[in-house]
């Protein structure tokens, strides 16, 4: 049993409005000093190998874009405050170029918000683009931050991201372009991600659009729509996945859910289809004011896989169903193991095949007097791994 003691965040949502200046299209000089950018306003394009170093004070005003043949290195320990209140604020790795960004446990990388309040919708996020395979196409144009994606290479590198905590993100841009937290449009296997956090985020945590990437230890709280996205073909492996809705935490779409997993909406049998393998997942509502949708939506042609899953709902707080696989587009399959629930997390809405069985447990997660919670070791996410990030991430109002 890992106890973690945890502070209060309560966010709400708010409305993101946009604004441009005449320069973002700018080429950032990286200066003399071997590529690194001691500039601390950050916006336009890097179009050569430049480093971001931690001892500077970083503000992103615009849109920063990693051009194809470029890479952008950050060192562990940089923060990196993003402009509130517009849409056009945001990290983007176009194909062909990379992010290094390797901070450690002692020193993550941190994006945020420069607002005194900060909210969720504050800034967008972090896009990345690469050339691996997707049911969309070859040279699609992600939905978000205008980069082609998409390709043959599954094996690609978009290059590194570890210890990462994005905050305050999802950002709208109007009614069906909004950012995520930390999206990956066609990255390849051969880009490393591990060790991140999603914090406050105004539409999904972390999706995935076709691709191949695995991603190792990954945490989403207090996410306005969907914890875990991916759609049109993602065939990675997503291992050590924990979500959760704070109570306090009401910003929400119409549909949050924990997991939700498209392959193509408009062909369920368009290839790639995605067949994703998730181990160790933990979709936990600790809001008795906002029930998550599902705790995983599997539809659109997705064929999962998901072994050692928790779905939890603590107290009042709800899901409307479990494992939904039912829909007018396309039906999903999902094949799950060591699969438990606790709470009140709905029941199974089946259109697709359910195969496994959900065993009912009582203390999957134990939340104390003095706000600490305690897991069940083995059961769903291993906690004790966020350590690192903040143990405020975890909260709940007794």
């Amino acid at each position: 049993m890992k106890n973690f003691r945890n502070l209060l965040i309560v966010a709400v949502a708010a409305s993101i409005f946009s604004c441009s200046s005449d320069d973002d299209n700018r080429t950032i000089d990286p200066g003399t000093g071997g590529g690194v950018i001691t500039d601390n306003e950050l916006k336009g394009e890097i179009s050569e190998n430049a480093t971001l170093l931690a001892s500077v004070e970083y503000t992103l005003t615009s849109s920063l874009t990693v051009k194809e043949g470029a890479t952008l290195t950050i060192e562990p320990g940089t923060v990196i405050k993003a402009k509130s209140g517009r849409t056009d604020v945001f990290l983007a790795v176009e194909r062909g170029a990379k992010l290094i960004a390797k901070g450690t446990a002692a020193l993550p990388i941190t994006f945020t918000s420069d607002a005194a309040s900060p909210k969720a919708g504050d800034w967008g996020g972090l896009v990345l683009a690469g050339k691996a395979k997707t049911n969309k196409g070859t040279d699609v144009q992600s939905e978000v931050a205008g980069l082609l994606y998409g390709g043959t290479d599954d094996a690609d590198s978009s290059g590194e991201l570890s210890y990462i905590i994005a905050e305050y993100t999802g950002a709208k841009i109007n009614g069906e372009q909004e950012f995520n937290g930390i999206s990956f449009f066609g990255v390849g296997s051969g880009t490393i991600v591990n060790n991140i956090v999603v914090n406050n985020g105004n539409d999904d945590g972390v999706e995935f659009f076709g691709g191949t990437v695995n991603v190792t230890n990954v945490y989403c709280a207090n996410i306005a729509d969907d914890m875990f996205d991916w759609t049109e073909g993602y065939s990675g492996t997503i291992n050590n996945a924990f979500g959760v809705r704070n109570d306090g935490f009401d910003a929400a779409s119409e549909d949050p859910r924990g997991l939700e997993g498209d392959s193509n909406s408009s062909d369920p049998t368009a290839a790639p289809i995605s067949t994703p393998s998730l181990k160790n997942v933990t979709i936990l509502n600790l809001n008795p004011d906002v029930a998550l949708k599902a705790g995983a939506e599997i539809r659109r042609g997705t064929v999962a896989t998901v072994n050692n899953i928790l779905f939890a709902a603590y107290g009042n707080a709800s899901f409307g169903n479990r494992i939904d696989t039912d829909d007018s587009s396309g039906n999903g399959t999902v094949t799950i193991t060591n699969a438990v629930a606790q709470g009140n997390v709905g029941t199974d809405k089946v259109g697709g095949d359910i195969n496994g069985t959900v065993t009912e447990i009582t203390d999957g997660i134990t939340v104390t007097a003095d706000n600490t919670i305690s897991t069940k070791a083995g059961v769903g996410a291993d906690l004790s791994v966020f350590s690192w990030a903040n143990q405020s991430f975890v909260v709940i109002k007794l």
